[in-house]
């Protein structure tokens, strides 16, 4: 199996879940603050639909809240080995600012496996 063909691949890079080919997001906006959560309608290669239904989404904030616990305990340990003695504002400016420039990466990589849980791969592209 290439390692196109995983589904690894297919979430870490944002691609289709059913070809692994097309980009959920169009390129260049991941860091574009106003632009970063705009989808690709559906995959630019196979067709697939990337928003099947109204709501789709609201099944990945889990994820996004698992993503948001890890970098918070991330961040508390990192800062536990970097300094003497944590403080709370220090601990709250590291939290914000860790969030706020991981935040287009947590939204789009929770979308991605989110869709990757109920659309299977299929094979390469079939234009349709």
């Amino acid at each position: 199996m290439a390692w196109k063909d995983s589904a690894l691949y297919s979430i870490l890079n944002t691609k289709c879940p059913r070809c692994h080919e097309g980009d959920m997001f169009p390129k260049g906006t991941l860091y574009n603050f106003r632009r970063f959560s705009e989808m690709n309608e559906k995959c630019s290669c196979c067709g697939q639909h990337f928003e099947p239904e109204p709501g789709y989404y609201y099944g990945a904030m889990f994820v996004s809240y698992a993503f948001s616990t890890a970098i918070f305990i991330g961040v508390w340990i990192a800062l536990s080995f970097l300094v003497e003695e944590v403080t709370l504002t220090m601990m709250i400016i590291a939290l914000i600012v860790s969030v706020v420039v991981l935040l287009p990466i947590n939204f789009r990589l929770s979308r991605s496996i989110w869709i990757h849980f109920f659309i299977r791969y299929k094979g390469p592209c079939t234009p349709q």
